[in-house]
């Protein structure tokens, strides 16, 4: 049975000596002291350890069953969902007014980390109600947020998100389903959906559907698109449950990952609708959930890497197999614990080196998102949207690839059910895929994030990398060589690649789009070169004030090392790869290939 173990000590750094949590300007901070997120983190970490994580095995072995229309949730997931409801963890974040809790927005980062990383398939369920809980939020009717909202926030309704059909995916103006104004007002929808997460089960007593359809008047492509509200059940005026919607299940997807979530094939045969936010401006409103959820999906795929390295790192220091170079280590035994090996270290510090500077990336990222809805802050909105592709695109490959060293870790064993890593590989691949696949990230970034505000946001990355590097240069020596030296390099890449697409994105699209995957892990690695130059600087200064776990503190600087000696230096292979421009990517014509 694999192990999980709650990142509490590493999250309470992040937010107290990284962040800074308690400090910032932000409304609903000044509660978060370091007695606060403890105690919150601490009740997670038992949810997450001693009721999700069980249950992760059972989800992947038992899957999800269609039993006349009806959809049947893993053994131990209705009990494990009723614990979440009455912890009320699935309104941690979410508006008071509707029976939310009202925690910042990294807040319930930190926790969904605990929970994906102790069960992914699980809290899916959850997780696509709170994107639909933020789209109705955002754009729904005051009518509608009452009737929805306080149930979805509790958790005894949940919610979905239906975008894709089976001739579309990414190009949403190619859908067909579609939606006839009836005279009471509502809408009668009709079309088929597939790739639906949590689209049917037997979690909660009602499904919220949130259904891209096209209207009539709406022209072509995506500017016909509208969203509506399509209950499984109708809801009365009491709020009371009615008749049964005409919205099914047709089908359950058989997938390689994430069987405890029930992925279906939705068919709306003129089911009843209702419209949210304006006619035709559908993408606007689900944009919402899309960008919420591609944060969450890059937070999925670092956290899969995370409960990955913890299983790889105990299996290191328990299996015995051949001597220290150096001399034995383990003298009474017959053979030492492969940690001591070399190359067994270097894959066991890529993994760490990754997870707890994407840790770092993702909490960021979402005090930025905390400061631009709670403070109005125009500037950090940009700046999120400019990351968003970034924190999807690289930190699920970077995820999925901790997962296969950690399966590597364990040689053979890796390769058996028996200890769980061959589930974390296959778990972990989904991220790479949905919420627009990481070539559909890269694209976003390069073709349309770059450029907005005339490239001021970009720029505004830029300056704050270079004014963090010139207030803390000089002051220790090591400390410039093994952080800030590496940063300004990395930095320096990113910049000459900004400007070959600057150079070349008007006269040859071509060179800039075959280099826009590259741009992205490049980005990526900046950012976390950046995270790891921060918390670099924030042990030291804790060591020098004699606060926390020295030997935690020492160990945060020698994987910040690894990272700035290891890994950052990629962005000269990618930036390279960039320069190379259209042709290696395009001479080839299709016939060729």
């Amino acid at each position: 049975m694999p192990i999980y173990e709650a990142p509490t000590r590493d999250m309470q750094f992040v937010l107290h000596d990284l962040l800074k949590v308690a400090e910032a300007d932000i409304p609903g901070y000044e509660e978060l002291d370091r007695e606060t997120t403890a105690a919150i983190l601490e009740e997670a970490g038992k949810l997450s350890e001693n009721v999700l994580a069980p249950l992760n095995t059972v989800g992947d072995e038992q899957g999800c069953t269609l039993e006349n229309g009806v959809v049947r949730t893993p053994e131990g997931f209705r009990d494990a969902y009723e614990q979440m409801r009455a912890g009320g963890w699935m309104g941690l974040d979410a508006d008071p007014e509707y029976g939310g809790q009202g925690m910042p927005y990294l807040i319930g980062s930190a926790v969904g980390e605990m929970f994906v990383s102790a069960n992914m398939a699980f809290n899916m369920y959850q997780g696509l109600t709170h994107g639909a809980y933020s789209a109705i939020h955002t754009h729904g009717s005051d009518a509608q947020k009452r009737t929805y909202l306080p149930k979805m926030v509790d958790g005894i309704w949940s919610g979905t998100m239906n975008l894709t059909e089976p001739h579309c995916g990414t190009d949403l103006g190619l859908i067909r389903t579609k939606a006839e104004p009836q005279d009471d007002g509502t809408w009668r929808i009709t079309g088929q959906k597939i790739w639906i997460s949590a689209g049917e089960h037997d979690l909660s007593e009602n499904i919220i559907h949130l259904v891209l359809a096209k209207a009539p008047g709406g022209g072509e492509g995506t500017r016909g698109i509208s969203l509506f509200i399509v209950p499984k059940f109708m809801v009365n005026e009491d709020g009371s449950l009615g008749a049964r919607n005409a919205v099914s299940c047709g089908g359950l997807e058989k997938k390689m990952g994430i069987h405890g979530n029930a992925t279906c094939v939705m068919n709306y045969d003129g089911a009843t609708g209702y419209l949210v936010g304006e006619l035709h401006k559908g993408m606007r409103a689900m944009f919402t959930m899309m960008n919420e959820a591609r944060i969450g999906v890059g937070l999925q795929g670092y956290a899969q890497g995370v409960v990955a390295y913890q299983n790889a790192l105990a299996f290191a220091r328990d299996r015995l197999q051949g001597r220290d170079v150096t001399g034995p280590a383990n003298p009474e035994g017959p053979a030492d614990p492969i940690i001591v090996h070399p190359d067994v270290r270097r894959n066991l510090l890529h993994q760490k080196s990754f997870v707890e500077g994407a840790r770092a990336f993702t909490f960021w990222g979402a005090q930025m998102i905390d400061r631009a809805h709670r403070n109005q802050d125009a500037e950090a909105e940009a700046m999120i949207s400019l990351l968003t592709p970034v924190i999807k695109g690289f930190l699920t490959d970077k995820g999925f690839e901790t997962t296969v060293l950690a399966q590597q870790t364990l040689g053979g064993s890796g390769f058996t059910r028996e200890w769980g890593l061959e589930q974390f590989v296959r778990d972990a691949r989904i991220t790479m895929i949905y919420e627009g696949t990481n070539g559909i990230q890269s694209l976003d970034l390069v073709g349309r994030k770059l450029g907005q505000n005339g490239g001021k946001t970009i720029m505004a990355f830029f300056e704050m990398v270079k004014g963090f590097a010139k207030e803390h240069a000089g002051q220790d020596e090591a400390f410039d060589r093994d952080f800030l030296d590496p940063l300004k390099q990395a930095s320096k890449d990113l910049q000459a690649a900004g400007m070959f697409f600057m150079q070349q994105g008007m006269k040859n699209p071509q060179a800039a789009l075959s280099g826009s995957y590259d741009f992205m892990h490049l980005f990526g690695h900046v950012c976390l070169g950046l995270m790891w130059a921060k918390m670099g600087l924030a042990a030291r200064a804790a060591l020098a004030e004699g606060r926390g776990d020295a030997e935690f503190l020492e160990a945060k600087l020698a994987t910040g090392r690894y990272y700035m000696a290891r890994q950052l230096p990629a962005t000269a292979m990618h930036l390279k790869r960039i320069e190379s421009g259209a042709e290696p990517v395009m001479t080839l014509d299709a016939a060729s290939f």
